[in-house]
C-alpha cells in the first residue's frame, strides 16, 4: 500500500505539471490588453482522477486479469476491396444529400487521405520515419501560389509543377538521410520541415512573410470559372453555360469531387506501386535492410523512390490546399500537422490504405462535429492514440499480406 500510495502522488505531481499551463492559465485579450485567465477545476479533476486511478490500479489489475479487450477482425484483400468501393459510392452521393458545411469538412478530410497515402509510401511501405513530411506539403502549396502571382499560371498549370516541386525537395532530402534510421532520421527530417516553415516565414519579399500570399483563384472547369460573373469582358461562367441560378454550393461541390478525384488517382498510383518490383523493394527495405542488400536491392534507390514519390503526393494535396483557402502562411505547416498525418498512418495501420483512409476521415471529422471541446483537442487526440496503442497497436486495420495456404 505505501508504495501504491507514493505511486499515485507522484504520477499526480506529474499531472499537475503537465495541465497548469494547459489548461489552467489562459492568455485572453480585454480591450488592448492580455489578461492571464487561472481556471483551476480542470487541473484538479485531472490531479484527482488521476491519484484515484493510479490508487486503484492494483485492485482493477487483478480484477480484469482474465478480460480481454474486443478486437476487430483482419480484412482479406477482397474485403478490402468491397470496402473501398463501398466508401467510393458513399463518397459520390454524399454532397448531394450533406450540407453545404459537411461538404466543405469531407473536402478538407480527402485532403488529408492524400497525405496520408502519400506519407504511408515513406512510413508504412518503406519503414523510414518523416517528421517533416508537411514541409513536402508546403513547397506544393507556395509553388502554385507563387506560379499563380508572378507568371498568371492557372492550377490545371501548376498541379504538376508543385507535384514536381516537391519531388525535387524529396529527393534532394533523401541523400543526406541514406544512411541515417529510426530517432536519427526522424530529427534530420524534423529540421527539414521547420527548416521550410522558417525560409517561408523570413523570405517576405517572395513569398510575403507571416502574411503569406493572399487572393489565390480557384480551379477552373475546362477554363470555364465557377463564380458569378465572369472574368473576362464577352466570356462565360459555369452557371451561365449550363443555364443554371448561381449558388456558391457548386464551387463547394466543385471541390469536393476534385479532391475526390485526388483520392482515387492517388490511390490507384500508390496500389500499382505495391504490386510492382518498386514496391517489394520497399517492404523489403522496411523489413531488414542488410537482407534487402543481400538480394542484390540498392538501398539507395530504395530510399530515394520512397521520399520522392510520397514529397510528390504531397505536393498535389499542398497545390489543391492553397486553391480552396485562396490564401498560404507558413502557420498552415507547423509541425503539429507533420504529427497530425503521421498519426494518420499509424492510427489506421501502416502499409494499408484502407485504414490509412478510414483515419484521415475519423481525425479530421470528429473534431469538427465535437466543436464544444474544441480547446481540448489535442489533449483528447493524445487520450486516443493511448488507448490505440493499449488496445491494437497494429493500428485498426493492419495491411494484410498476399500469401498461400496449403490444404490440411
Amino acid at each position: 500500500m505505501p508504495e501504491t500510495f507514493k505511486n499515485a502522488v507522484a504520477a499526480a505531481l506529474v499531472t499537475a505539471v503537465l495541465t497548469i499551463p494547459l489548461l489552467g492559465m489562459q492568455l485572453q485579450l480585454e480591450g488592448y490588453r492580455v489578461v492571464l485567465n487561472t481556471h483551476w477545476t480542470p487541473v484538479l479533476i485531472a490531479v484527482l482522477a488521476v491519484f484515484l486511478f493510479q490508487l486503484a490500479r492494483p485492485a482493477l489489475s487483478r480484477t480484469t486479469a482474465g478480460i480481454k479487450l474486443p478486437t476487430l477482425p483482419r480484412m482479406q484483400p477482397g474485403q478490402q476491396r468491397a470496402a473501398m468501393m463501398i466508401l467510393l459510392m458513399a463518397a459520390l452521393v454524399w454532397p448531394f444529400f450533406g450540407s453545404r458545411g459537411y461538404v466543405d469538412v469531407m473536402t478538407l478530410a480527402l485532403i488529408y487521405v492524400v497525405l496520408g497515402l502519400g506519407l504511408n509510401i515513406v512510413v508504412g511501405f518503406a519503414g523510414l520515419l518523416d517528421l517533416g513530411y508537411v514541409g513536402f506539403y508546403a513547397v506544393g502549396a507556395y509553388t502554385y501560389a507563387l506560379c499563380n502571382q508572378y507568371f498568371g499560371l492557372s492550377f490545371w498549370e501548376c498541379v504538376p509543377l508543385s507535384a514536381a516541386a516537391a519531388a525535387l525537395f524529396g529527393f534532394l532530402l533523401g541523400f543526406p538521410v541514406l544512411r541515417l534510421r529510426g530517432d536519427y532520421l526522424a530529427i534530420v527530417t524534423l529540421g527539414f520541415g521547420e527548416i521550410i516553415r522558417l525560409l517561408l516565414n523570413n523570405m517576405t519579399s517572395l513569398t510575403g512573410g507571416p502574411d503569406g500570399i493572399s487572393g489565390i483563384p480557384k480551379p477552373t472547369v475546362f477554363g470555364v470559372v465557377m463564380a458569378r460573373n465572369p472574368l473576362t469582358e464577352g466570356g462565360t461562367t459555369f452557371h451561365q453555360m449550363f443555364g443554371l441560378s448561381y449558388q456558391g454550393a457548386h464551387m463547394v461541390i466543385f471541390l469536393y469531387f476534385l479532391a475526390l478525384l485526388m483520392v482515387f488517382f492517388t490511390w490507384f498510383v500508390t496500389s500499382r506501386l505495391l504490386r510492382m518490383p518498386m514496391g517489394r523493394a520497399w517492404e523489403a527495405l522496411r523489413e531488414d535492410e542488410i537482407a534487402c542488400r543481400s538480394l542484390g536491392i540498392n538501398p539507395t534507390r530504395v530510399k530515394l523512390s520512397a521520399f520522392t514519390l510520397g514529397a510528390a503526393f504531397a505536393g498535389l494535396a499542398g497545390s489543391f490546399f492553397a486553391a480552396r483557402q485562396g490564401l498560404v502562411t507558413p502557420e498552415s505547416f507547423t509541425f503539429i500537422e507533420s504529427a497530425l498525418i503521421l498519426a494518420i498512418v499509424v492510427l489506421g495501420g501502416m502499409g494499408s490504405q484502407l485504414g490509412v483512409i478510414l483515419a484521415a476521415i475519423l481525425l479530421t471529422v470528429l473534431p469538427e462535429l465535437a466543436r464544444s471541446f474544441a480547446e481540448y483537442r489535442m489533449l483528447i487526440f493524445g487520450l486516443v492514440m493511448v488507448l490505440m496503442m493499449m488496445w491494437r497497436p497494429q493500428g485498426l486495420l493492419p495491411a494484410t499480406r498476399p500469401h498461400v495456404e496449403l490444404p490440411q
